[in-house]
């Protein structure tokens, strides 16, 4: 059975790149204008590899009133919803459900912060999803870089009351889906770039791929970091 674009839904959740305001302890080390830029420039990444994939893509942005600045960054072909709520969790939570309200059956969730994530990942994640309640892809650093539902298995608790940003929250996730019943697929572990020392293991992973040609890499390269 062949599935409907319409059915799946991919959304990315981005941050406006304000200096200051983005990967602060990047920013430690190669400075606020810097680290501002390079995530930028993983965003531009992403959206040239996943926006024109066979599914609704959104991007979701956050702060929330900065709609109009995100659109002049990024161009207005691309569909843009707010972040809305009081943390974390509940912003990724508020993002599932408009998706569901708008026709999606099955939508996964990729932060930005993963510039050189393959389409294979996003993939994986939907054919999944196909067969389990759940997907998830856990970082290295303990967190997850990648969640996914269905419509009619979607699990509200795993948004609630976690340590947002420690490295214990896949655990955590982990043990409310197992407490749920939730039938998880867990996809291979990647990591997100947060700190000075995953500038080198990307360069490094990436040596031979297409990502090094990639705008995050040019511009590691134009600041003397690759």
């Amino acid at each position: 059975m062949s599935v409907r674009v319409e059915d799946r839904c991919l959304v990315m959740f981005v941050r406006f790149p304000e200096h200051g305001q983005v990967k602060s302890r990047l920013a430690k080390d190669i400075g606020e204008e810097a680290a501002a830029n390079l995530y930028r420039c993983f965003v531009e990444d992403l959206l040239e590899r996943f926006s024109r994939e066979p599914y609704r893509f959104h991007i979701a942005f956050y702060p929330a009133e900065k709609g109009r600045e995100m659109r002049e960054m990024l161009g207005e072909e691309f569909s843009y919803i707010p972040q809305n709520g009081e943390d974390l969790g509940e912003r990724m939570k508020l993002s599932f459900l408009w998706c569901f309200s708008e026709g999606a059956r099955s939508v996964v969730l990729i932060g930005s912060d993963v510039p050189d994530l393959p389409t294979w990942i996003v993939d994986e994640a939907f054919r999944a999803l196909d067969k389990f309640d759940a997907v998830i892809g856990p970082a290295i650093d303990g967190g997850y870089y990648l969640l996914g539902f269905n419509e009619d298995s979607f699990c509200k608790d795993v948004f609630m009351g976690l340590p947002w940003g420690a490295e214990t929250v896949f655990h955590d996730t982990m043990n409310i889906f197992h407490m749920a019943g939730a039938l998880v697929h867990v996809l291979p572990v990647h990591w997100d770039i947060d700190k000075y020392e995953d500038i080198a293991a990307l360069i490094k992973n990436n040596k031979y791929t297409r990502f090094i040609n990639s705008k995050t890499i040019l511009y590691l390269k134009a600041i003397g970091l690759a």
